[in-house]
């Protein structure tokens, strides 16, 4: 393993910290889907996150001095992207939701989101708007290795996007991860092959496609919560994310359970 990873050498036992976290996390956030039923609100989403952040043991990344954020879980429904506050709106039959969180445990943070349909019945726009969101994330995460770059991962997730005929988001990026929630370098989800910062074995980092069923440009000054960020042209949006660990011979997801 290299010295100077860009971001951060790690001992294995902060490795198998980010490991046992992102199991939590990856739980939690199936937890929290499963509990989003039509009717329910954002508020009560963010009130079941926190007791099963405090039931497993670990911490919310949120809450911190430096990020100051009005609850442990973005909830962003619809058009909002990224950010979304939770508040008091009850969830409709229909509504596409993510939940974006980051928790510390054992000193190590890990992120992930999901996005769900609530209800029974998806249309087949979102159903496409989501599946085909989660191949863009496999895509990332497919060409991790030790060398790998920025630009690799970037390009693969934006042909898939292009593929599936989908907006992609530009102005918001995925990033390196571990004893801190936002590390070097920003990690683009688009790029061109070969360009970029290098990854090696022991890096871990964050790759999350933000998409959308319209154009992928957004406005980061429509929300009434000062967080919320949404689709300008109003369309749905989804949010994928998992952070890998670089491996000696490939990745390894870490929020997974």
């Amino acid at each position: 393993m290299r010295d100077n990873l860009i971001t951060g050498n790690k001992k294995p036992e902060q490795i198998e910290a980010m490991r046992e976290g992102g199991k939590i996390l990856a739980r939690i956030l199936r937890e929290i889907s499963e509990f989003s039923k039509p009717g329910v609100t954002g508020l009560e989403a963010d009130a079941y996150a926190r007791s099963k952040i405090k039931e497993y043991g670990a911490t919310s990344s949120y809450l911190t001095p430096d990020v100051d954020f009005p609850g442990v879980v973005c909830i962003s429904v619809n058009d909002c992207v990224v950010h979304g506050a939770p508040n008091d709106i009850p969830f409709e039959e229909g509504d596409v939701v993510s939940f974006d969180m980051v928790i510390a445990y054992k000193g190590m943070m890990v992120d992930s989101c999901t996005t769900i349909c609530v209800g029974e019945n998806p249309s087949s726009a979102v159903k496409h708007l989501l599946n085909d969101s989660k191949k863009a994330l496999a895509a990332g995460i497919s060409v991790v290795k030790p060398g790998v770059k920025t630009g690799d991962v970037g390009a693969a997730v934006e042909k898939s996007l292009k593929k599936s005929k989908l907006g992609n988001v530009h102005d918001l990026v995925g990033h390196g991860i571990g004893v801190k929630m936002h590390m070097p370098p920003e990690v683009p989800n688009y790029g061109k092959q070969g360009k970029g910062v290098s990854f090696f074995a022991g890096d871990t980092f964050c790759i999350e496609p933000m998409t959308s069923l319209g154009s992928g440009k957004v406005a980061f000054d429509d929300g009434d919560d000062g967080w919320s960020v949404f689709m300008r042209d109003g369309s749905l949006s989804a949010h994928f994310e998992h952070t890998v660990l670089v491996t000696d011979d490939g990745v390894e997801i870490l929020t997974i359970e």
